[in-house]
């Protein structure tokens, strides 16, 4: 008998294959804790481009294609291509940066929602898909106590391995801060 883990139960939101039941709903409720869990007191450009670095890290050590950006409000405070990402990403990186703006929540969630309802948010005649993506990969910025101000966004990978991403990202990059005491 092989020690070797079995396929992930885990719901994964481009495969046509059918789904582990409770699979949706349980990536649903992981992300909500997501969002609970991964909130900061301040956000300035010091702090963006500490976080683009980590991302850059991360992006680096695992040979990622992937370009990163983060937003906060209409600014660009960070943006990279790691090598072999392509100008395709950029497009992506616009349109789930502004599905997480818009509706405030992870990218990844806007889609997963519509999933659990049972079609497809792009099926919609005013989800616009040249402007908006309901795809994995853009993460607000939360700011405790005052909600959403910006955007993390990866684009290279499947998408829900760009949300993950940022996901590792933000949670080392709180956890390095709450451990200096800030």
């Amino acid at each position: 008998m092989s020690d070797a883990p079995g396929p992930s139960p885990d719901y994964d939101p481009d495969s046509a294959e059918p789904q582990p039941p409770g699979s949706l709903a349980a990536l649903i409720g992981r992300i909500l804790t997501e969002i609970d869990e991964l909130q900061f007191e301040s956000f300035s450009k010091d702090d963006a481009l500490e976080l683009g670095f980590l991302l850059v890290e991360l992006g680096r050590q695992r040979n990622h294609p992937i370009a990163i950006d983060i937003t906060k409000g209409e600014q660009v405070l960070f943006h990279a291509a790691l090598e072999g990402a392509t100008p395709d990403n950029e497009r992506w990186i616009r349109a789930k940066q502004r599905t997480a703006s818009r509706y405030e929540v992870p990218s990844l969630l806007v889609g997963l929602r519509a999933r659990a309802a049972g079609r497809r948010i792009e099926d919609n005649a005013w989800f616009d898909q040249l402007e908006f993506a309901a795809h994995g990969g853009s993460f607000p910025v939360y700011l405790r106590g005052t909600g959403a101000v910006g955007t993390v966004t990866v684009s290279g990978l499947p998408q829900k391995a760009d949300h993950e991403l940022v996901v590792e990202a933000l949670t080392e990059f709180l956890g390095r801060r709450g451990a200096r005491g800030g």
